[in-house]
């Protein structure tokens, strides 16, 4: 029976679905994916995760929210049309930048919500045994599109259709005027998340995966990989969070390529499990998805001086650690004039023999980046003010106060330590 289905689905969502599942998804898992972009009663900006999982995509959509919201007053009084509207934005950036030629969008829907969309359009059902008309069809929309809790894994690949859009224009204009049927419905989230990966390619998502044989969603506890949650904030589903191409032992281990929209930031990094690039760190909107064991939520402020263009000591930084794949914090004394080199700074044979000599006085070999930095930065100003406010999201309400999911205000002051002064709000 299954064997029968699967023959019968169109090929690019069964291989779609291969890619993000693998072969022994349970059907808890698939019911806590199952659910649509829907905000917060307590805070208008902000989505309800409804259970574990799904976070890897609803919290990136959060960030990319929150990149249109200008301020407190903004996040508390928005109305529910234009958070919609911004919805809608939101998903169309993070298609825009998985496409490469900005022709071929792919978006997914359900069949029956389109039908009776149409029911409504043309007015109604044409009456019925129970009353019939346009009131009993819309009474049907605006139920579950199907009893999330009784479909199967397989029924949901048999109702589900794909629509090609050939630019990010005609992809806004199709979310605008049909948004339950892509991104608010009861399987709004996997919609998306399945459109995002077909417009990036199934090809490019195969070469981009570390290993092509694991599923982007875990499964034994349904947990999104790094590699989605990577695409969805970046467009590419590379498996690790640091800047370019690292070289570990021959091995070219792919990250990430350029400053990205929203930031991210984890915990396993403070556990020294991981190295976070620059290109997370410091995103063009001061907006970051924090990464703990089995959760993301979202940092963000509105305090635009937290970010920006990479200062000269910052770039110093970070084109040092290409030098030093391992994070010693130090690199071969070879490797000086090359760095140099890349840095656009001094880098004829004589200086740098000089250099050589004086950062590495003891002859061990080695240059610190604390060194290197203290000789060619000397003077690196902070570029971030001394004070400032940011929030923290958390979407899954059983882990909010009163089972409530609204944003916390943490006060940030810099005196020589970090001190933060928490404050719900």
């Amino acid at each position: 029976m299954e064997d029968e289905a699967r023959s019968s689905l169109d090929p690019r969502i069964a291989e779609v679905r291969s890619i993000l599942w693998g072969n022994n998804v349970t059907n808890d898992i698939f019911q806590r994916w199952s659910q649509g972009f829907v905000f917060s009663r307590d805070e208008p900006t902000a989505l309800v995760q409804k259970a574990g999982g799904p976070c890897a995509v609803i919290a990136p959509m959060q960030a990319f929210v929150l990149k249109y919201i200008t301020s407190v007053h903004h996040m508390r009084s928005i109305e529910e049309e234009e958070i919609l509207k911004i919805l809608v934005k939101a998903a169309t950036d993070i298609l825009k930048q998985t496409c490469t030629n900005n022709t071929n969008y792919f978006l997914f829907r359900c069949k029956k919500m389109r039908h009776m969309i149409n029911k409504i359009a043309s007015g109604g059902g044409g009456g019925g045994g129970r009353g019939g008309g346009a009131d009993e069809v819309l009474e049907e929309v605006t139920s579950p599109i199907i009893d999330v809790d009784n479909i199967s894994f397989i029924k949901f690949h048999e109702n589900i259709e794909i629509i090609r859009k050939t630019g990010i224009e005609q992809v806004y204009s199709e979310y605008s005027d049909d948004i339950r049927s892509y991104l608010t419905c009861s399987f709004g989230v996997l919609l998306f998340l399945y459109s995002v990966m077909l417009t990036r390619g199934l090809d490019e998502l195969r070469d981009e995966l570390a290993d092509p044989s694991d599923s982007l969603i875990e499964n034994t506890f349904g947990y999104g990989s790094q590699s989605l949650i990577n695409l969805m904030l970046t467009g590419r589903a590379v498996s690790h969070v640091w800047d370019h191409e690292h070289d570990i032992g021959g091995l070219k281990l792919k990250g990430l390529t350029r400053q990205s929209s929203v930031g991210f930031l984890t915990l396993l990094e403070h556990l020294q499990l991981c190295e976070v690039g620059s290109f997370f760190k410091n995103p063009e909107h001061p907006i970051w998805v924090l990464g703990s064991d089995t959760h993301l939520t979202v940092l963000f402020s509105f305090e635009k001086q937290l970010v920006g263009k990479e200062t000269p000591s910052e770039e110093a930084r970070r084109v040092f650690k290409n030098f030093d794949c391992e994070g010693n914090n130090f690199i071969a004394v070879k490797n000086l004039g090359p760095l140099l080199q890349a840095l656009g700074l001094v880098c004829e044979d004589d200086y740098v023999e000089i250099m050589e000599k004086r950062l590495d006085s003891e002859n061990l070999g080695i240059i610190l980046l604390k060194d290197f930095m203290d000789e060619f930065f000397p003077e690196e100003k902070r570029s971030t003010p001394d004070t400032f406010t940011v929030w923290h999201y958390n979407g899954l309400s059983k882990s909010s106060p009163d089972n409530k999911v609204r944003y916390h205000k943490v006060l940030h002051q810099i005196f020589g330590i970090n001190i933060a002064i928490i404050e719900g709000d």
